[in-house]
């Protein structure tokens, strides 16, 4: 079991499945909300519990972001799918996880770089992130 939460405790979750490799986003909206670009897992929305009540922000017709009403910390997002997005950043270490590529390269800040060698993505892709780890 994985569990995390927000920076004054407020919200807390826990993932009793397989967490997806993290995936870095780059669009607009991720850097708006977060003041860079996120960096987020997913799970099976039925393996996640959480604990508090988080605001939800209505950021697209297709998707909703969650936060701390209380400290601000983003926390989630949830879009089409079976799959919650959990942010990465918001899990109690060590998580075993590693960042394994880059998706909505095209819309990044200009102030930095994509330098490593993981797939990097202009847009959305659906193979990087709709996966889910299956367990061992």
């Amino acid at each position: 079991m994985t569990g995390g939460g927000c920076l004054c405790g407020a919200i807390t979750y826990e993932v009793t499945g397989p967490l997806r490799p993290v995936i870095a986003c780059h669009c607009t909206q991720c850097r708006k909300t977060s003041g860079h670009h996120v960096a987020a897992t997913s799970a099976a929305r039925d393996h996640v519990r959480i604990t508090g009540t988080p605001t939800w922000y209505v950021s697209s017709p297709t998707a909703k972001r969650g936060f701390c009403p209380t400290c601000g910390s983003n926390l989630f997002w949830d879009g089409a799918g079976e799959n919650l997005s959990i942010f990465a950043g918001t899990l109690d270490t060590p998580t075993g996880l590693a960042l394994e590529g880059h998706i909505y390269c095209a819309d990044k800040g200009d102030y930095y770089d994509l330098t490593d060698d993981l797939p990097h993505a202009p847009g959305f892709d659906p193979d990087l992130t709709t996966m889910v780890t299956k367990p061992s």
